[in-house]
């Protein structure tokens, strides 16, 4: 009797992992299968790119043959991570340079940089993020979350844009987040002066990345250049650091266990920046939105042509883009 609980015990317990796993691999949504496409004697750049979903998309395009530019803040984790790059794809093609992006002035000094080392861009993935962390300002004042997920972003872009433009046909991918549908441009305190929600402005900053990509697509038209944005998935990364549901012990054990089926490894969240990045089909599409390697429409307000223009405006205004001065207010 005993002997047959454990039995039954032991079944269910099997069959409840084998279910999990299989939700899990369901869950990994969409992925880019053009295995024959190659990346050979492309140059690419891609933001945050030590961890996550930013070190997987370095690791296929150096698979695929590209020059890899690993554009992060901590030098340190860059190269470790470069090492292990290297190991696995035998590419020495793979290169770390600084690039704080909540600091304007290191996202002047990268862009400087690559231009002396590089006379072509074909593919640039605004990869690197923060969410949900307390208030905290960029360098130049900026609150965090727009700061690095797109004032920094749209800098980088555009003192950029000369070398893609050279470069075309050549691609721009912006990650963003399902979170976009949920944001709202405050244009009466976009900088979070008057309150701050961690979670608005998070949501705030996704929708600015849309509309950062709609604008652009816009101003590119004839170039050669393409822009698209991405929703990766709900990716179990460092992202997440600064939510305490993920991040504390009581959920290591009684929830994340229950979430972790629904959570994509890094390696499938990267999928859908790499079908943008790479995929022959999409060579002319611009100003799309994709989730799981395939088009998805965006929010309402992501398809506001007159607040795209007003946050192009004050992003212009923010960063210094033309005159190289930043001026927040």
């Amino acid at each position: 009797m005993f002997r047959s609980k454990i039995v039954i015990g032991t079944s269910a317990v099997g069959t409840l992992v084998g279910c999990a796993v299989i939700l899990k691999d369901y869950m990994q949504g969409g992925r880019f299968e053009r295995k024959d496409v190659r990346a050979d004697g492309k140059i690419a750049i891609v933001t945050g790119s030590n961890t996550g979903i930013g070190k997987e998309t370095v690791m296929t395009l150096a698979n695929r043959g590209a020059t890899v530019y690993m554009a992060c803040r901590d030098m340190k984790k860059c190269e470790k991570a470069r090492e292990e790059i290297v190991l696995e794809t035998r590419n020495a093609n793979v290169f770390c340079r600084e690039c704080d992006l909540a600091s304007l002035q290191s996202v002047r000094k990268f862009a400087k940089q690559f231009k002396t080392e590089q006379n072509r861009l074909d593919i640039l993935v605004n990869n690197a993020g923060v969410m949900r962390c307390p208030r905290t300002l960029t360098k130049e004042g900026i609150e965090l979350q727009l700061g690095v997920n797109h004032m920094g972003h749209f800098l980088l872009t555009n003192l950029l844009l000369d070398r893609l433009k050279m470069s075309a046909p050549s691609r721009i991918v912006v990650v963003s987040s399902l979170a976009h549908e949920r944001g709202k441009i405050n244009i009466h305190d976009l900088n979070s002066e008057k309150s701050y929600d961690p979670a608005n402005a998070y949501e705030q900053s996704k929708l600015a990345n849309v509309l950062f990509t709609r604008e652009l697509a816009k101003r590119l038209e004839g170039t050669g250049v393409t822009v698209n944005a991405v929703h990766p998935g709900v990716v179990d990364t460092e992202l997440m650091r600064h939510m305490g549901l993920f991040n504390s012990w009581f959920s290591s054990i009684l929830i994340k266990p229950f979430v972790w089926p629904f959570l994509k490894s890094p390696i499938y969240g990267a999928q859908t920046s790499l079908y943008a990045a790479l995929d022959p089909d999409l060579e002319k599409v611009s100003g799309q939105y994709f989730s799981d390697c395939a088009p998805k429409d965006v929010a309402e307000l992501a398809k506001d042509d007159k607040l795209a223009k007003w946050l192009w405006t004050v992003s212009d205004k923010w960063t210094g883009t033309l005159t190289g001065t930043a001026a927040v207010s």
